[in-house]
């Protein structure tokens, strides 16, 4: 037996002697330790587990505990999960000054870049760069802009090697907009000056890495470039980026990086990416069939398959139910509207940009909606309102419509058609924390049950810009507040990062390997109300404005579909799985039975898929597995005439043989219960197969 070296062989083979000679393989610190407090739990301790050991002396035992306490330490502190540039402001500026010291290094090696913008993002930053075309000093002929290439990267990361270990101090400062212009034109850098020009603040701040090179920025940075761990820094790859995103601008080169605390850090975060490649939810669309983007139609545009469908049916279902039992009305409406509605919303001045074109109709202009809101408004307006009505709870899955440009999209994730999980509250005030707590309430229950429930925490207060008296924003921002408090979530405050209407509270998920989503928002609104002239009767028999509250679950029905498609990697619970019982015939002889309890599952309920039996058993179970079918049952002529069936769960192997009616029954509970089937029937050999 061979076991190789370290600590963790050496644990194995501690077990192996522990548990009478087993395999080694068969063991590590934390199963043991389950087996252990399965056996104190149980009452078991006592006898089955002390019958299985050899008689050992208390010091080896102990010896033995320590080590399975030891390994589990180790874990745990693997298991630990990565900062983000919310919780730890050390980290940011690594990542903010590393994108200037990155820049500074792209235009040390290549000269003739340009620079543009570099700010950091979620894992890390990017700094986007213009290479326009040269001319050879020696043949007077024109060079090509450069291309990036991996060879560069190397280079780059060199070069920022060299200005990290050569610890130029940062130094902040304030100049006047016609200093910083002329100092911008006499470096050649016409992308700073449009950059310059956008700055509506005075005065305009200016970062310097030494006396050597030096950016617009607001901050915040480290002391000095030595501060950046620089083995804590890799440079990932190259994209291409329009100026201000516009396809008639100039085509720029953006280089993405990452920059870590340390280099465990870094590796951590490098084998998350590795296990994220293989969770691509596009990826794992296609291979379990659930989705398509089809470009003969236009990009950004989902195309649910049958599976796909059948997913998101579930989804959709439950989040209606939950909605229902919740005190929620849901509602529907039109998917167009007169472009007036949207001039008086605001989101025509506002958001033009990301909204498609207007059609006519019958000389009148139509658009069709980036939003839902206006309409639950519309339907708010349509009779005077008593503040005894209040709340109005009204929950819609309303498609929308914004434009992305071509090159933003991406999957599931950034689409130009998409379902929000949208839901709007009309309440007094004094129902304002209540109805947030609910809403917070509502959306634990929702995520966990998706196996969402780890959660980043934001709330966003008032900016400089806003609309709504003072009051109302401290009395909203106390219910937000207040909500949190009561339930006890952790949460950090954006000072200043509401939106211009009011405050919010934005709630990002963790998955499975430890990244974050923004999916969740609850946000009060007092611009709406107002610009719609919303209006209730109080208990003085004034007219009052009511608080409006926008809120999402999951954002969108398909953002939430890839998020989840990645977080379970494509494994998806019994209870949601589009096929959750495939019956694999051994012979022609039992299709009729396949059919009988088919149809019968069907009207339980349960998802069953017949295989087409035209392969042989071990085909059939391989092709059930990697199509993530959670349940499968051979069927042979012994299950036929017995009216059984012979049960292998993907994840758990042979469960034994069940009566057909028994096993629906449970399967139908487990899915309604969602929790997974590991019954175990009667152990009996399995049918002759055809193999």
């Amino acid at each position: 037996m061979h076991l190789g070296k370290g600590p963790s062989h050496a644990m194995s083979l501690l077990l192996a002697l522990a548990v009478g000679g087993r395999a080694a393989a068969a063991f590590s610190p934390s199963t043991f330790k389950r087996s252990v407090a399965s056996s104190v739990s149980s009452g078991s301790m006592g006898t089955s587990f002390r019958a299985a050991m050899p008689t050992t002396s208390p010091s080896f035992m102990t010896r033995l505990m320590s080590t399975v306490a030891a390994e589990e330490k180790v874990e745990k502190e693997e298991e630990k999960e990565l900062p983000t540039n919310d919780n730890d402001g050390d980290l940011l500026r690594i990542r903010h000054t590393s994108a200037h010291v990155m820049a500074m290094a792209v235009q040390q090696a290549f000269p003739e870049a340009q620079t543009t913008i570099g700010p950091w993002i979620d894992n890390g930053f990017y700094y986007d760069f213009y290479f326009p075309e040269t001319i050879d000093a020696e043949t007077g002929e024109v060079v090509p802009s450069r291309k990036l290439t991996d060879q560069d990267l190397k280079t780059v990361k060199k070069a920022m090697d060299k200005i990290i270990s050569k610890n130029y101090p940062l130094r902040r400062e304030e100049v006047s907009r016609e200093e910083a212009a002329l100092r911008i034109k006499e470096l050649g850098e016409p992308f700073k000056l449009e950059i310059l020009d956008s700055i509506k603040t005075e005065p305009i701040t200016i970062y310097h890495i030494g006396d050597e090179w030096w950016d617009l920025c607001a901050g915040p940075h480290v002391e000095s470039t030595g501060k950046i761990p620089k083995k804590a820094v890799a440079l990932q790859s190259v994209a291409g980026a329009y100026w201000r995103g516009d396809e008639k601008r100039e085509m720029l080169q953006r280089i993405y990086a990452t920059a870590w605390k340390d280099p465990k850090q870094l590796k951590q975060y490098k084998k998350m990416m590795e296990e994220a490649k293989k969770r691509d939810h596009r990826m794992l669309g296609k291979k379990l069939d659930l989705f398509s983007i089809q470009e003969d139609a236009g990009g950004g545009l989902v195309f649910w398959h049958p599976k796909g469908s059948t997913i998101r049916r579930g989804i959709e279902d439950f989040w209606k139910q939950r909605h229902i039992e919740n005190g929620y009305d849901v509602v529907y409406t039109p998917h167009i509207a007169n472009l007036n509605l949207w001039k008086t919303s605001g989101h025509f001045e506002f958001y033009e940009e990301g909204m498609f074109d207007q059609m006519e109709v019958e000389g009148e202009e139509y658009q069709i909606k980036p939003m839902n809101c206006p309409f639950h408004c519309l339907m708010y307006k349509n009779e005077m309102r008593s503040y005894r009505d209040l709340p109005f709870r009204w929950a819609e899955l309303g498609t929308v419509y914004r434009y992305e440009r071509s090159g933003t999209l991406h999957g599931l994730m950034r689409v130009r058609g998409f379902t929000q999980d949208d839901a709007h509250i009309f309440c007094l005030p004094e129902q304002l924390q209540d109805e947030i707590v609910q809403v917070l309430d509502l959306t634990e229950e929702i995520l966990s049950r998706f196996g969402f429930d780890k959660y980043d925490i934001m709330l966003s207060t008032r900016p400089e810009k806003s609309v709504g008296s003072d009051d109302i924003w401290d009395s909203a921002t106390a219910a937000l507040e207040g909500a949190l408090k009561v339930k006890g979530w952790d949460y950090a405050i954006d000072e200043g990062g509401g939106a211009f209407y009011g405050p919010k509270i934005d709630l990002k998920i963790r998955d499975a390997i430890g990244r974050t989503w923004q999916c969740s928002t609850v946000q009060c609104d007092f611009n709406l109300p107002e610009r719609f002239g919303l209006e209730y009767v109080s208990a003085e028999g004034t007219k009052e404005q009511p608080i409006m509250v926008h809120r999402a679950i999951f954002g969108s029905i398909e953002r939430f579909f890839g998020i989840l498609v990645e977080n379970c990697a494509g494994d998806f619970p019994l209870w949601l799985s589009p096929v959750q019982l495939k019956l694999l015939p051994v012979t022609d002889g039992v299709n009729d039975y396949c059919a009988e309890v088919a149809k019968k599952a069907a009207r339980m309920g349960i998802r069953v898929e017949v295989d087409r039996g035209n392969e042989r058993l071990g085909k059939q179970i391989r092709n059930a597995e990697q199509q993530r079918v959670p349940l499968m049952a051979v069927v042979g002529m012994k299950e036929m005439e017995s009216g059984k069936l012979t049960i292998r769960s993907r994840k758990l192997g042979d469960l034994g043989l069940f009566d057909s009616d028994t096993l629906l029954n449970a399967v139908a509970d487990c899915a309604a219960d969602a929790v997974e089937f590991s019954q175990q029937g009667e152990k009996e050999e399995a049918p002759e197969s055809s193999e």
